[in-house]
């Protein structure tokens, strides 16, 4: 699902409400007073209608007759839309909560990118080999800024489903994306973070050379130092200069 663009008074008003909820300011199975939340945030009935509209979709809130606008289970949430997992990790400090949906990400790359780094190594093309190395390359940018060190990291894993040549498996970049960046601002500020290029690079060489139990057993290797990373700190709120992983 492409994520939701974030533009003006729209956009602004969609993730605030997303946010309250997400945070459970606004519990589940409570009903939104739309004329108070329509001064609150400073808004027409309209603007808030559709912004309600985007959060409908991803199952959040409903509207029925009698009982007006609510807050659904969490249970209904689409959970793995990228907006949501998004919302989630920009609350500015990392809560129990945020460390759950991060163990719960790092389980499903330990099912997923084994098994697609496997595919990646069959089916890798010049091209595909092309963006590892470009991202590998900026991964290893010494004096990279925090914003660009994450972005490396995300189009290395990216690349890596890309380079399955599985539809479906690319389409999980929006599941793992937002958590992963999330990650890696926590984990790579602190300062005895392990350097993540070698394990990438591990996992390049078994790619390019089309090796997909070497390939897999790098990826396995790179994912535990990420869990050791992440248990190392136990959830630091320092997010700054981070590199990726």
């Amino acid at each position: 699902m492409t994520p939701y663009a974030r533009r003006g008074v729209h956009g602004q008003t969609v993730e605030a409400l997303a946010r309250r909820i997400l945070s459970g300011a606004i519990p589940e199975g409570a009903t939104l007073d739309l004329v108070a939340l329509q001064s609150e945030l400073d808004v027409s009935l309209t603007a808030l209608r559709e912004s309600l509209k985007v959060l409908a979709a991803k199952g959040m809130v409903d509207a029925r007759q009698k009982r007006g606008t609510f807050v659904r289970a969490r249970a209904d949430w689409n959970l793995l839309d990228a907006d949501v997992l998004r919302w989630q990790f920009e609350g500015g400090r990392t809560t129990e909560a945020e460390r759950a949906l991060l163990r719960n990400l790092a389980e499903v790359r330990a099912i997923i990118e084994p098994a697609a780094v496997r595919l990646a190594a069959e089916r890798r093309t010049d091209a595909d080999l092309a963006a590892l190395d470009k991202a590998l390359e900026a991964m290893g940018e010494q004096d990279a800024d925090a914003a660009h060190a994450v972005e490396a990291d995300l189009a290395f894993h990216r690349a890596l489903l890309a380079a399955t040549h599985n539809e479906l498996l690319e389409r999980m970049e929006m599941v793992i994306e937002s958590g992963l960046a999330h990650r890696d601002r926590i984990v790579h500020s602190h300062p005895h973070s392990e350097d993540p290029v070698p394990a990438h690079h591990a996992v390049l060489d078994a790619v390019r050379d089309q090796n997909p139990l070497a390939a897999e057993a790098a990826m396995r290797a790179l994912l535990d130092q990420a869990g050791r990373d992440l248990d190392r700190i136990g959830g630091s709120d320092e997010t700054e200069g981070p590199r990726a992983q």
